[in-house]
């Protein structure tokens, strides 16, 4: 399978490029960022860092130049990532990274990459879809990025057969060796979305790779889904530790 990732710099972007490159199953992996992304230090012996192909676009509202579309060509699937602390961004800069970056490179890919072409989005379990909701909190910024989420399945459905499926992942918290451990209080607050609260770093990414490869199940990916499967699809020696 060839991957594309973006947002390939961050947490979760760059869990997912070494857990892509340990992978056999994963032939190449396409990571598209503003700067130059190498492969994790800690990817381990059994990784084939070769198959990274580093991707550095300036522009991520027009149409992607030859130079990239090089690179995306024929690939099988693409993960897209979202900066974690963007809620703490300018909303009109925030609105711009989530919706119009996302499209904008969806429409892109989907141009270029083989069918069916499976893409999956990160967001977040507070995150809501209905515009008509009133939400005691971050209102804005939570229905701008359930307006992503609307984009992408519509998308989706406006494809021919074989065309583009699409799902996305909604952890919670996440959890990370080397980050501080998730306070009690936010946890609470997390589990009044009815869903399992936290994700280990490690089975989010497993998670995502394993919907691209064998396809995806269910939209969409909650806490509990994420876990199970990356569970499922992690031997110990894969966890980042």
């Amino acid at each position: 399978m060839k991957l594309i990732v973006t947002g390939a710099t961050g947490l979760v972007g760059s869990e997912v490029i070494r857990l892509a490159l340990r992978n056999p199953a994963v032939t190449s992996v396409v990571a598209i960022a503003r700067k130059p992304v190498l492969a994790p230090a800690n990817v381990g012996s059994e990784s084939q860092t070769s198959k990274l192909q580093s991707v550095v676009l300036e522009d991520w509202t027009s149409p992607y130049q030859e130079s990239v579309i090089r690179h995306v060509q024929d690939a099988d699937a693409a993960l897209a990532v979202t900066p974690s602390q963007s809620k703490d961004m300018d909303f009109a800069d925030v609105t711009a990274i989530c919706y119009d970056y996302t499209m904008n490179g969806l429409t892109n890919m989907a141009a270029h990459v083989s069918k069916p072409f499976r893409f999956i989005y990160t967001s977040g379990v507070t995150v809501e879809r209905d515009q008509e909701k009133t939400l005691p909190f971050l209102s804005e910024y939570r229905l701008m990025r359930g307006r992503v989420e609307n984009a992408i399945l519509d998308f989706a459905k406006q494809q021919d057969d074989p065309g583009v499926e699409v799902t996305v992942a909604k952890p919670g918290g996440i959890e990370s060796p080397g980050r501080d451990a998730i306070s009690a209080p936010f946890t609470t607050m997390l589990e009044t979305f009815g869903h399992t609260p936290t994700v280990h770093l490690s089975e989010l990414a497993a998670a995502m790779i394993d919907q691209c490869l064998h396809g995806i199940t269910k939209d969409p990916l909650w806490g509990e889904d994420l876990v199970e499967i990356g569970q499922r699809a992690l031997s110990p020696e894969d966890y980042l530790r």
